[in-house]
């Protein structure tokens, strides 16, 4: 007669989102068959699961950080394997954080057997946050701005960041939660799809990003060295664009983004960018699924008649950091980053880059579940995302790593 079954998240089954956790089991029987099981309810309420077959050890005990998973999911030794596979039952959903002032509650439950999952055994809940303890997120409608601003716990002075989304719009602010709870003052900024901002503005004005730079650095807790500047996707070539055209940038992190613009004339003082040439006649849809490959539709970037629409990030002082994955299957955002790498490099700038095999293009923070494909908001089409689920969560975690070391050194 053992003592019961308990499942325990350490240091603590309270976190942040992107904190690892050790995940352990007590009380089992020797070399016992278990099935353990994650569940999350998104803020919308869909279900996402994940669940790998576990053998405890001699002592009865099972530690997911030295004990491989023997099917399921996923295989191997792999400490947050239950996290990075989640999958919802309804395919092609995305995980996202609409709402950052609620935690996701992950269920870990552990059933007898590699069978059916008919007898629990022992559970717990992991409460992982995007807002850490402290972090104050302030609305902003100032001007024309719609943004949200999240400031780190404490006078500061802290590193201040502006963060952009992609091309799907809205008002993302998962992300730069989770910076702030890193000790940034970061800057949640909508440019797309948002209020009354329209999914596809006629022309995008670089006034607009210049006054969200203008109230970053008037932030008391902002620190007066420059403002660093992180995008995604369409977000990538606007935060090139701001470190190349607003003063005051000192570091830019691109993620699966290009070096030209995208999509949208961008309009400066005495000049405008028109976007990079494409033709939507190339989207491939495929016949069982009816995804849309998106990954032709624009002309050769090499082809000098489109050269009018790149970005002259020669010209800019900041440092960058460049990001993609090499199974991107939305944008051919590796050969788009090699050729403004090149670029730097011809002329002598610091530029890093780093190229994920098997990452897809929604590289997210870390335990943030593959996405191989899901809506996109503002063309209402089901978009394949790529991805391979082991190498795309290696990806984000290194990401992750990246992406705050490079804005401490340079902010």
């Amino acid at each position: 007669a053992g003592m019961a079954v308990q499942v325990l998240v350490l240091p603590s089954p309270r976190c942040l989102f992107d904190d690892p956790v050790q995940i352990r089991v007590r009380g089992l029987r020797p070399r016992q068959a278990v099935t353990l099981r994650a569940s999350l309810l998104d803020d919308s309420g869909e279900l996402f699961q994940a669940h790998a077959h576990y053998r405890a050890g001699s002592s009865g005990e099972l530690d997911l950080s030295v004990s491989p998973a023997l099917g399921g999911s996923y295989l191997g030794v792999e400490p947050m394997g239950l996290l990075w596979s989640l999958q919802s039952k309804t395919p092609y959903k995305r995980l996202a954080k609409r709402n950052v002032l609620t935690p996701f509650h992950v269920d870990l439950e552990v059933y007898e057997g590699h069978g059916d999952m008919s007898r629990l055994l022992g559970k717990c809940t992991n409460e992982r946050w995007f807002l850490g303890e402290g972090v104050k997120r302030i609305s902003v409608r100032e001007g024309r701005l719609k943004a949200t601003l999240f400031l780190p716990p404490g006078p500061g002075p802290f590193p201040g960041l502006i963060d952009l989304y992609g091309s799907g719009g809205g008002l993302v602010e998962y992300r730069a939660s989770l910076l702030a709870s890193r000790g940034f003052v970061t800057l949640a900024l909508a440019y797309m799809a948002f209020e009354d901002i329209p999914a596809m503005p006629e022309v995008l004005e670089l006034a607009y990003f210049e006054e969200a730079v203008n109230f970053l650095r008037k932030q008391l807790q902002v620190k007066d060295t420059g403002i660093g500047v992180l995008g995604f996707s369409k977000g990538a070539d606007l935060a090139l664009s701001m470190a190349t055209f607003l003063p005051g940038i000192k570091a830019a992190v691109s993620i699966s983004g290009s070096c030209f613009n995208s999509f949208i004339p961008l309009k400066g003082d005495g000049f405008t960018i028109p976007p990079h040439p494409y033709n939507l006649g190339r989207m491939k849809i495929s016949d069982e699924s009816g995804l849309i490959d998106f990954s032709d539709v624009l002309d050769d970037h090499r082809d000098p008649a489109t050269w009018d629409c790149r970005i002259p990030v020669e010209r800019s002082l900041a440092k960058f950091l460049f990001l993609s994955g090499l199974d991107d299957m939305n944008w051919k955002s590796n050969l788009y980053c090699q050729d403004a790498v090149q670029r730097l490099q011809q002329y002598g700038r610091e530029v890093e880059f780093y190229s994920y095999s098997g990452a897809g293009h929604l590289l997210e923070p870390p335990y943030l579940p593959l996405c191989q494909a899901s809506i996109h908001r503002v063309l209402g089409m089901f978009v394949r995302w790529g991805g391979q689920w082991r190498e795309h969560a290696k990806a984000q975690e290194d990401a992750w790593r990246r992406i705050q070391a490079f804005f401490w050194q340079h902010l």
